[in-house]
């Protein structure tokens, strides 16, 4: 298992930041091999199909340039055009398989870690120059597999190459009892045939690479533990700092929450472990809509602070309770707690109009599932 330098196993596949910021530094999964496959493939291939006529043509240009008339060959300022434009039809006689070999390099490396850019990749890396690091690259376990597979290679393709050119060997040698253009147009079939069985070889080399540079590069990039927790602070956050912030924002909710009480119509309390601020308005309001609400020291500042403000408290336990469990701040209460609410809120008017027969009416209803804090129907909070 690769150890890091402070003798932490690196034991932890890469996060999606570590593989991220790899590729914003350039480094991405390559075969060499594979491009080196695809090239050699697609060349060989354009040259068996196409390299006949292709080689026919140079011919012909050949033959055309060495045929020079006496006055190109006394005027110096004639002779070179001339030249420039052999040069010039040459290479738009190869630039189909000039075109085909660019376009199989640049497929090639987008095949395995596909396209990436990275401008830290151009920024000079003097690091790369020190002969004290070069030879601690080439010394080491990637410099001793990258030799190694550069010599199973070169037996590999070598021993596939001698074994085509063997068995084409009795061709070439009879090369020479053809004409020059069909000797040429042969040639150039053979030399494609063995370029198409060396190819045939490089698909084994290629099938091994591209496994091993994926593994390679998840290796190289993989994480110890401690360094996926200090990842986790640097994008996350510390724990602490985190936790005092949800600490003042819960603060800072309660604080609001604390605020709304003295608008309440009501308080409702269990009466000591709950109490809820409801307030209803008709003319803007469908129903009551809760307040404030909260549990033991909570409930207290509520009862507490609904004193000061001369806020009646009705003690209902069942109500409480089912408020709390099923309703969200600033939320109108659900329609099973209408009938209940309705009949407090009468109550509660007649306290304010001083009724000396006011009582607290004993039949509230409140549907059991709106106790049992797991079963509670509850409603997602509207924004209003």
């Amino acid at each position: 298992m690769a150890e890091n330098d402070d003798g932490q196993e690196r034991s932890e596949q890469p996060t999606a930041k570590r593989l991220r910021d790899a590729r914003e530094r350039g480094q991405v999964a390559r075969s060499r091999e594979l491009g080196t496959f695809l090239v050699m493939a697609l060349g060989a291939a354009f040259l068996f199909f196409l390299g006949g006529g292709m080689a026919a043509r140079l011919s012909q240009l050949m033959t055309q340039g060495w045929t020079l008339e006496r006055e190109l060959l006394l005027d110096e300022n004639l002779l070179a055009p001339h030249l420039a434009h052999l040069v010039g039809q040459a290479l738009l006689i190869i630039s189909p398989l000039l075109a085909i070999l660019v376009i199989a390099a640049l497929v090639g490396p987008l095949l395995v870690g596909g396209a990436n850019f990275s401008t830290q990749a151009l920024m000079p890396q003097f690091s790369r120059i020190n002969p004290l690091a070069g030879l601690k690259r080439l010394f080491s376990t990637q410099g001793l597999l990258e030799l190694v597979k550069g010599l199973a290679k070169f037996s590999l393709v070598g021993g596939v190459a001698w074994l085509g050119l063997k068995s084409i060997w009795a061709e070439l040698l009879a090369l020479d009892e053809l004409p020059v253009e069909m000797a040429i147009a042969q040639a150039a079939h053979l030399a494609a045939w063995l370029f198409l069985i060396a190819s045939a070889a490089l698909i084994i080399v290629a099938a091994i690479d591209v496994p091993f540079q994926l593994w390679n590069y998840q290796r190289q990039l993989r994480m110890t533990l401690q360094e996926i927790k200090d990842e986790f602070k640097e994008t996350e956050g510390k724990p602490e700092v985190k936790g005092r912030i949800r600490q003042l924002q819960h603060e800072m909710a309660r604080r609001r929450m604390m605020a709304e009480v003295p608008k309440a119509d009501v308080i409702i309390t269990n009466p000591t472990h709950y109490a809820v601020a409801l307030a209803y308005v008709p003319a803007t309001m469908v129903a009551p809509r809760l307040l404030a609400k909260g549990v033991d020291r909570v409930a207290l500042a509520i009862r507490s602070l609904g004193e000061e403000h001369g806020i009646v408290c009705v003690e209902a336990p069942r109500v409480a309770r089912a408020i709390y469990f099923t309703t969200e701040l600033n939320q109108e209460i659900p329609s099973g707690l209408f009938v209940a609410v309705a009949r407090i809120l009468a109550y509660v008017y007649q306290i304010r109009r001083e009724d000396p027969d006011v009582e607290l009416p004993e039949d509230l209803p409140v549907p059991d599932e709106y106790l049992d804090q797991r079963r509670a129907p509850r409603r997602r909070r509207v924004r209003r």
